[in-house]
């Protein structure tokens, strides 16, 4: 499979895009929107592994007040103007890993016709598909699981990388699994937080690790905020991790890691 963007997709793509209602109503106002960069690092070999872009304002403001903004008349159109600007930025900083991106499965009508400006963003600022990754909170109000399931099975034949985030928050993550297996699970930070202490979410995290690794699923420990954290994770083969232990979210920027951060 190419690693970049291929125009025969996106004319697939249109030829069958009739009924996507989304795709094809009025164009609904959106907010300005700019980008943090957060970090996940790879402690196998003390690189970066990608970057998860997180929404701000056009000025920096927080994510929620640009939330605020979203409702059922303009959802679609924000879901699309946060991959394009996503992937647009990325590449404007140069960034050469994974570039983590968060979508509204709810703003998604007909995946094949909807990936169609991620497509061309690809193609615009030359940036790898098989370097996006498209992650989704477990719990984001999902109306229709075989409605989400078809939308990661499409994204993953396009060739982009699927991951579930905050996995462990809501009571669906093991049941989805069944239905289908992502590349990559967020372990949610509620389970993360104070673990190298508590017995208890220490062993509820290692029957998770144990299902994915059986299941062939990469995982990232999210919100590491100390090295008792850090290490204890490592020690329980967790590679993949992100958190202010390592860099706070940088706004407009992809903010560095020093070598400390690595040293187990």
């Amino acid at each position: 499979m190419s690693t970049r963007f291929d125009s025969t997709e996106v004319k697939r793509i249109d030829e069958g895009k009739s009924g996507c209602a989304g795709c094809t109503g009025r164009p609904a106002s959106t907010p300005d929107i700019d980008y943090a960069f957060q970090p996940i690092v790879d402690l196998g070999d003390s690189s970066i592994y990608g970057y998860e872009a997180l929404v701000r304002g056009a000025h920096g403001e927080p994510a929620h007040t640009v939330l605020s903004q979203v409702g059922d008349t303009n959802r679609y159109q924000f879901d699309q103007l946060c991959r394009t600007t996503a992937i647009a930025r990325a590449s404007q900083l140069g960034l050469d890993a994974y570039l983590s991106i968060n979508f509204m499965p709810n703003a998604v009508y007909r995946p094949q016709a909807c990936i169609r400006s991620t497509f061309e963003a690809a193609e615009k600022y030359n940036f790898p598909i098989d370097r996006i990754i498209f992650e989704t909170i477990e719990g984001e109000n999902i109306i229709d699981r075989p409605h989400l399931v078809n939308i990661f099975q499409e994204y993953k034949r396009f060739g982009f990388q699927t991951a579930i985030d905050d996995f462990g928050a809501g009571y669906s993550g093991l049941t989805l699994l069944v239905d289908f297996q992502p590349d990559l699970i967020k372990l949610d930070m509620a389970l993360v937080r104070g673990i190298d202490t508590d017995s208890v979410r220490q062993r509820i995290t290692r029957g998770v690790l144990t299902i994915c690794r059986d299941l062939g699923i990469r995982v990232i420990a999210e919100g590491i905020e100390t090295r008792g954290e850090r290490d204890f994770l490592s020690a329980s083969g967790v590679t993949l991790m992100q958190g202010y232990f390592f860099a706070k979210p940088a706004f407009q920027s992809m903010p560095q890691v020093g070598l400390d951060a690595f040293a187990l």
